[in-house]
């Protein structure tokens, strides 16, 4: 049962996409390959399928509904908050316990993903964050990060906390931002002389799926 989490420097920063296109990836070489996302905030039931879930839900092919979606994302919000804050408004909170047996929970696919909400700090409830979530389960993650104005602060900052924790990147995906001060090559580059080995990809602001690059060598060793 083999699974890896995907997670961020921030919001907003491509986890979805790089989600989905590793589900497509997987799928045309015919590996069964399954995601969930167990918490997302900003949900609304009139709008089910512009939501994050929903992506996933179409990346695997399979029905965009309220049913599948409670599948695969037990834990949604209404307001565009972080999970502590929108989980306090609604009075559902988030039991670490209960989030940890759900990530673990078994499947018959060759690859389980796991995407995360926001940031690697994000609060989940106001005793955790994302990086105790993703220790506690243990598993590898791919690190997304951008080129926006300040992505090499977050960055490097978010690469710092997660290896304080001995968490296993397997990989980063610098994917371009809309607005990016420095290209995305020469952000790889500085990312990966200040922390090493870790192997890194980009991916360009997309116009069309020909430009995308196949990440499948990023998770190679981990299917």
């Amino acid at each position: 049962m083999n699974k890896i989490f995907i997670t961020s420097s921030g919001t907003e920063i491509g986890k979805t996409f790089i989600t989905t296109s590793l589900i497509k990836d997987l799928k045309k070489e015919n590996y069964t390959v399954s995601a969930l996302k167990p918490i997302l905030t900003g949900f609304n039931e009139k709008e089910v399928s512009k939501s994050d879930s929903a992506l996933l839900l179409e990346a695997m092919g399979l029905e965009v509904s309220i049913e599948n979606i409670s599948k695969i994302t037990p834990w949604r919000y209404k307001e565009p908050l972080s999970p502590n804050i929108a989980a306090e408004l609604e009075n559902k909170p988030i039991l670490f316990n209960e989030l940890i047996d759900f990530s673990l929970s078994g499947t018959d696919e060759d690859l389980t993903l796991i995407e995360g909400i926001g940031g690697v700090m994000v609060p989940i409830n106001n005793k955790i964050t994302v990086i105790d979530w993703i220790k506690a389960i243990e598993i590898p993650i791919i690190l997304v990060v951008g080129t926006y104005l300040g992505s090499l602060s977050h960055s490097l900052t978010a690469i710092k906390c997660l290896k304080s924790k001995n968490i296993k990147i397997i990989g980063i995906v610098v994917n371009e931002s809309y607005s990016q001060p420095m290209s995305k090559e020469k952000t790889a580059k500085t990312i990966s002389e200040l922390t090493g080995s870790i192997p890194i990809t980009t991916i360009p602001r997309i116009v069309d799926n020909k430009k995308m690059p196949n990440l499948i060598p990023l998770i190679k060793d981990y299917i």
